[in-house]
């Protein structure tokens, strides 16, 4: 009931705002109004709702459609369109709405739900919107109600609790428990009964308001079920006949394509190209003689609950009893008349206006039509458009859209193709999409689908066997060159030879003039072997900077792949073979049939029964890097590199002898420390053993002993350390050598720097 009154409330409220418009404020005389300021006119109180049927659809890959709704309105007319309630959201995120007959829309408004959480939230009964048995006998804790079919009767008192008792339904090993559920009950006289809540037990309220609460409880619950329509309406302000046209987008079913290529029996290099878009209409409303456009391409979109109200958690803020506030009065701030013309008329958006020329002899525009402006922190940005600039604007394009041969999206780049017939079909190009515009209206009624031609044309096409690596087995394919002007989206297709099915498959985009191999079905009767080659290695130049040794040598890698042909007829084998890069080249004459970034192919006749080679040589460089250090001996490396280029030995003969002076000192060093770590352990245990015998004349010897291996530690360690000091300055000198070197030797030339 309370709904109800709301929507006669609603609807009664223009009424009442038109009957307050006719009211005047006060007996007081109005003053005489000058020509350019004439009193407003009285605005009529919208008319019925009419339906905008949907006149354009194009759909896009990324599951979003672009609906346009257009019709005649006159005078002030409201206009309704019905959506899903999914589809709401993308429609207040997209809504876009053009008077053209200089009208304005006063507003746009819709039938909302409140979330069933928050609507529960009006219920004392405190249950959620999935509740159990538990649950709805503690929400009438304490609630009169009468128990009918309990032992002795109908029972009549107040429920205090429910609980959950477990038992054992039998004794011994195989005992199970259960779990029965108990209801406690005050009758009127005192007496407390427990009750075992069984499928004959029934529990009724006795308050009516209660009774109540369940009954609204429940209804909210089934309104979750209900999938109805939401209707939005517009109220569309002006005079006289004018065009109103509603866009936006929607979520749709993803368009798809599917082609035919059907051979003619008797072999011409061509083959009958045939594509068709898979179209569903789900979103609940009829399209009846729409301009259909498909869109290969998907624009950036997103899905922003708009149409749900939301509720953000506010800080709950305690009241304060400390302090007493005194009323103040507030100072008000500057306001430009403009302002306040602005919002006499109940404007939500204002600005300062910039001076703007008016045309001669041209009638005054509506306030309301010049208050478009938009203000930011620094600056104010502002944009005037008068009536007749909306109207001219609102010919043009209508004039566009009626224009033949015009693509309804109105670019500039529309070419006619030649699909299905001249002018069946055509496409645009625009951003990083294409676009296949039908020409001729289309009827698809809701919750239907259908097959919409997109093409029909001979392209050149051509049977070949294709083999790779990656897929040894060979399949039968189609060379397909498009030449049409339209843009292939990706999808499926079928082959048709000599009337008969023969293989289906997947294709990418093709773009005109652009070739694609196509595979469809296994080809049984080729077999393709590979036999590799050693390949050949050659140095052809060297280069040494700052201790880096770069050696770049000359490859050739080759295979022979030998294709044998089992059929009766004649078969083009088409071999994939991966592709080098860092400027690898085909060895000699050999040419491919097709190059891509990453693979060759190479045309093999291949006659019937019978076995055909194909040699394929590939030459490019390879590089190899050694970086010199004082720290890595790597003069072993360098003797072999001086035995391969001769060249090198005058450059490399120092600091192949430097790194040998210094492997000698670390030869040294090690043979050092050998010797000190023997005269530490000898010290160690002559001091122990003069330990031991302290106070005896034996411990004489030992003293003797310990004075030498003390002295032969102490030599010990001064060489050591001079060696190490012959080192470092050996290692500074090596890492100067390397770092002076500054040598390029080319296979080609024989000379060096």
């Amino acid at each position: 009931m309370r709904r109800i009154l709301a929507v006669v409330c609603l609807a009664a409220l223009p009424v009442t705002l038109s009957l307050a418009a006719q009211t005047p404020a006060a007996p007081k005389a109005a003053p005489k109004p000058t020509a350019p300021q004439a009193a407003p006119k009285t605005l009529a109180a919208p008319q019925v709702v009419k339906d905008l049927p949907v006149r354009k659809v194009v759909l896009y890959k990324n599951g979003v459609g672009y609906f346009e709704h257009a019709g005649s309105v006159n005078g002030n007319q409201r206009v309704a369109i019905d959506f899903t309630s999914p589809q709401l959201n993308d429609v207040l995120q997209s809504l876009t709405v053009l008077d053209e007959g200089g009208g304005r829309i006063a507003g746009v408004n819709y039938n909302s739900t409140t979330p069933l959480a928050e609507q529960l939230k009006s219920l004392s009964l405190g249950m959620t919107d999935d509740p159990t048995s538990t649950e709805l006998f503690q929400a009438l804790r304490g609630q009169r109600v009468e128990v009918t079919g309990a032992p002795g009767g109908t029972i009549t008192g107040r429920l205090m609790a429910i609980e959950t008792r477990t038992e054992k339904t039998n004794g011994g090993d195989n005992a199970t428990t259960i779990d029965k559920y108990y209801l406690t009950l005050v009758a009127g006289s005192g007496a407390v009964r427990v009750i075992e809540l069984t499928p004959a037990l029934s529990v009724r309220p006795l308050d009516a308001n209660l009774q109540g609460q369940l009954d609204r409880y429940l209804q909210l619950l089934s309104t979750t079920h209900s999938t109805g329509l939401r209707h939005l309406t517009l109220d569309a302000l002006g005079a006289g006949q004018r065009q109103l046209r509603v866009s936006y987008i929607s979520e749709v079913p993803v368009w798809k394509s599917t082609y035919r290529l059907v051979f003619p029996r008797t072999p011409n290099g061509n083959a009958t190209m045939q594509g068709w878009a898979v179209v569903d209409n789900t979103v609940g409303a009829d399209w009846d003689n729409v301009q259909l456009s498909l869109v290969a391409g998907a624009p950036q979109s997103f899905i922003q609950p708009l149409s749900q109200p939301i509720y953000t958690r506010r800080v709950e803020i305690p009241i304060s009893t400390e302090a007493q506030l005194t009323p103040q009065t507030h100072e008000a701030g500057e306001q430009n008349r403009n302002f306040a013309a602005l919002a006499s008329l109940g404007l939500g958006v204002s600005s300062s206006l910039p001076n703007r020329p008016k045309k001669q002899n041209a009638p005054s525009p509506s306030v309301a039509a010049d208050a478009l402006a938009v203000q930011t922190d620094s600056n104010v940005v502002s944009t005037l458009i008068s009536s007749e600039e909306i109207s001219s604007i609102a010919t043009k394009n209508s004039a566009d859209l009626a224009r033949p041969g015009q693509s309804p999206s109105g670019s500039s780049v529309d070419r006619v193709s030649d699909a299905i017939k001249e002018g069946d079909v055509t496409t645009s190009a625009f951003d990083d999409f294409f676009e296949y515009a039908l020409t001729a209206p289309v009827t698809i009624h809701k919750n239907e689908s259908a097959m919409v031609p997109i093409l029909q044309q001979e392209l050149p096409a051509v049977h070949v066997t294709l083999w790779s690596e990656k897929e040894p087995t060979p399949l039968r394919a189609v060379w397909l060159e498009n030449k049409s002007k339209l843009t292939l989206d990706s999808g499926s297709f079928s082959i048709f030879e000599s009337g008969e099915f023969a293989g289906e498959g997947l294709l990418d985009p093709i773009h005109p003039g652009e070739r694609r191999l196509l595979s469809y079905a296994a080809d049984q009767a080729v077999r393709v072997k590979v036999s590799a080659r050693n390949g050949e290695r050659t140095l052809h130049h060297v280069q040494i900077r700052k201790g880096s040794v770069i050696e770049t040598y000359m490859d050739v890698d080759a295979k022979t792949y030998s294709a044998i042909n089992s059929g009766d007829l004649d078969r083009d084998v088409l071999i994939e073979q991966p592709r080098h890069t860092n400027d690898w080249t085909l060895d000699g004459d050999l040419k491919a049939a097709e190059t891509s970034p990453n693979i060759y192919r190479f045309k093999l006749p291949v006659a019937a029964h019978t076995t055909a080679k194909l040699e394929v040589r590939e030459r490019g460089p390879e590089k190899t890097a050694v970086y010199l250090n004082a720290y890595n001996n790597q003069s072993v490396y360098l003797l072999d590199l001086v035995k391969r280029v001769p060249e090198a030995l005058d450059k490399l003969k120092p600091v192949i002898d430097a790194e040998d002076a210094l492997a000698d000192l670390d030869r040294r060093i090690n043979e050092s420390k050998q010797i000190e770590a023997t005269a530490a352990a000898d010290e160690a245990r002559d001091r122990e053993n003069l330990t031991a015998l302290k106070g005896n004349d034996a411990a004489k010897r030992f003293v003797d002993e310990l004075n030498r291996a003390e002295d032969l530690l102490q030599a010990t360690r001064k060489q050591t350390a001079g060696l190490e000091a012959q080192k470092k300055v050996a290692i500074e000198k090596l890492n100067e050598l390397i770092s002076q070197i500054s040598f390029d030797w080319d296979v080609k030339a024989g000379n060096k720097d």
